[in-house]
């Protein structure tokens, strides 16, 4: 007796990854789009001037609200402490910039002793940070 045929069926080898392709395209739309909201930072008002173009090197930032509460990155800290929290800088502390960001409503005296406390570690590239004004079109008379 003859064996029917079988019929030979494959197995597909193939993923449908349409889909997937699908959800991360998504997901790096959303991404692209809160990145800029989310970056991380203590919250200070900082004062508006026209400076130079600056080229930002990796360094330590130093921030300072409106209540004269200093910052070390993103941690709460005492004027004191910040010696100890620059340490891991010490070894390249003439090429490492250091960045104080303060609110427009900090005393100029206050701002004086925290730059005296970065400069006493051996600090030379002290850099204050400021917001760029907003450009307004120029008027044509």
């Amino acid at each position: 007796m003859a064996h029917p045929r079988r019929r030979g069926y494959s197995a597909m080898a193939s993923i449908n990854i349409t889909s997937l392709v699908d959800v991360t395209m998504c997901m790096l739309i959303i991404f692209m789009l809160t990145a800029p909201y989310i970056q991380g930072g203590v919250e200070v008002n900082l004062p508006e001037t026209e400076t130079r173009e600056t080229i930002v090197k990796e360094g330590p930032v130093i921030s300072v609200t409106a209540t004269r509460q200093v910052f070390f990155q993103e941690q709460a800290v005492s004027m004191e402490e910040l010696a100890g929290l620059l340490a891991p800088w010490a070894d390249q502390k003439d090429k490492t910039p250091v960045y104080l960001r303060c609110d427009e409503e900090v005393p100029y005296g206050f701002v004086l002793k925290l730059m005296a406390a970065v400069e006493r570690e051996g600090f030379v590239n002290l850099s204050l940070v400021a917001d760029q004004p907003v450009a307004t079109p120029a008027r044509k008379p």
